[in-house]
């Protein structure tokens, strides 16, 4: 694909495009602190976002931990949010190459995520903010699950304008949910209660967590044995009405012949009685 390649007034000179075979970012070992796992990965954001965006942009770049540059072989000044979102690039062919290069791109990721730790929230508030802007990130954001503890607030946005970053305006509620509103993404990112949250403005819901979405099926797969379980006893009970009605049926049949039988005998008795009546008859005629 042909692209715009972004240099800002302050980034080095771009390299001529390398091949293919050296084109990648260097190895990062992931960090430690587990932040990432509590808050991203054990929920499953990252495939609910997938799925989610999906339905608008087609394949985004949904991925956790992965380095941002303005190429590949830069030496310095790279980035690796805990979250990064970009719609309009080829995501297997990022994945591939271990990094995200704007030059390759012609354009930077639309959405970047951090989530505060004792080790690195001072360098998400100064220079990572710094360095997005620099890269031209539309907005990036930060959560702290203590509130306060690591970054100056619970949840932070900022939208870039004019080469730089002006706060997104966070609401905040009396029952701990604070929320505010992504426009690179048409969500809502929600801090209610030390928890990490998406909402749908638009569906007006909440993006499922993986356990929600687990419940959900098990609670559709109950559903659906107990309304085969009804079903079943409703077939039951049908086929009990129409044994019931056979047997009655029978029972009837059987009085009918024994009334019948009953006819049959009192006619021979009276057939007797009116033979041996001639018969006494003709005897004493005699």
């Amino acid at each position: 694909m042909t692209t715009r390649q972004i240099v800002r007034p302050d980034a080095p000179p771009l390299p001529a495009p390398a091949p293919d075979a050296i084109n990648t970012f260097p190895h990062f070992p992931p960090r430690s602190d587990m932040m990432n796992v509590l808050f991203l990965h054990r929920l499953a954001w990252l495939p609910a976002l997938h799925r989610q965006l999906s339905a608008v942009h087609p394949n985004p770049l949904v991925i956790s931990e992965m380095p941002l540059a303005w190429r590949h072989n830069q030496g310095s000044g790279m980035l690796i949010p805990d979250l990064m979102i970009a719609f309009d690039v080829d995501s297997d062919r990022i994945i591939s190459r271990r990094g995200y290069a704007i030059d390759e791109w012609g354009k930077p990721p639309d959405f970047v995520l951090e989530i505060a730790s004792p080790t690195t929230a001072s360098n998400d508030e100064g220079n990572k903010r710094a360095g997005y802007a620099n890269y031209g990130v539309p907005e990036y954001w930060r959560f702290d699950n203590e509130w306060g503890r690591h970054y100056a607030t619970g949840l932070a946005g900022d939208r870039l304008s004019d080469s730089a970053y002006r706060p997104i305006t966070i609401h905040r509620y009396a029952d701990g949910m604070h929320w505010g509103h992504s426009a690179a993404l048409n969500l809502d990112l929600c801090w209610e209660h030390g928890q990490l949250r998406w909402y749908d403005p638009t569906a007006r819901r909440y993006l499922d967590t993986f356990d929600q979405e687990a419940e959900g099926r098990i609670a559709e797969r109950t559903g659906r044995i107990i309304a085969e379980g009804e079903r079943d006893t409703e077939r039951e009970r049908r086929v009990a009405e129409r044994t019931g009605r056979i047997v009655a049926e029978g029972e009837r049949d059987t009085e009918r012949e024994q009334r019948l039988a009953e006819r049959e005998q009192r006619r021979v008795a009276e057939a007797e009685v009116q033979r041996l009546q001639a018969e006494i008859r003709r005897l004493q005629d005699e």
